[in-house]
């Protein structure tokens, strides 16, 4: 189980004292310990698929603060928190080309006959459980958005 994995790769983390490891896996083992508190309180174990929700989220919170790091010219912070992403996204599945996402999206489009950006919540709804954990939601809108205009 991908929780686990969490715990034991967080010990490994820790007797190699490797801070910056150590450091990202606690913070990653809270945020799964609140999600689960979220769901259910104390009783509520956190499904593989929850944890990589987790996961996902803290990896999106990185990529947004490394762009508003960049933007205020803030390199060193732009370094720890690039770190940290490359941590994270060791528990990630592979993500798949902006290929391959714009692939899927033709065949989303064709199978919904969408044929307006009024209905993009259609296309969304068809291929999200398709790209789920492989691609970013954010750039998965950006391409349909693209196809639905052109």
């Amino acid at each position: 189980m991908l929780k686990q994995q969490i715990q034991d790769e967080l010990k490994q983390a820790m007797l190699s004292k490797d801070p910056l490891r150590t450091s990202v896996l606690r913070m990653l083992k809270s945020a799964i310990t609140y999600y689960e508190i979220q769901k259910g309180g104390a009783g509520y174990e956190a499904t593989d698929d929850d944890v990589l929700k987790v996961i996902q989220k803290e990896a999106k919170q990185r990529k947004d603060s490394i762009e508003q790091f960049k933007n205020a010219g803030r390199q060193e912070l732009v370094d720890k928190e690039t770190k940290e992403l490359e941590i994270l996204q060791k528990y990630l599945p592979t993500q798949i080309s902006e290929e391959e996402i714009r692939t899927l999206v033709k065949e989303a489009i064709i199978q919904t006959g969408v044929k307006s950006i009024a209905e993009i919540g259609k296309v969304m709804g068809a291929l999200m459980p398709k790209v789920k954990g492989k691609a970013d939601g954010g750039i998965v809108s950006e391409i349909v958005k693209e196809s639905l205009i052109s």
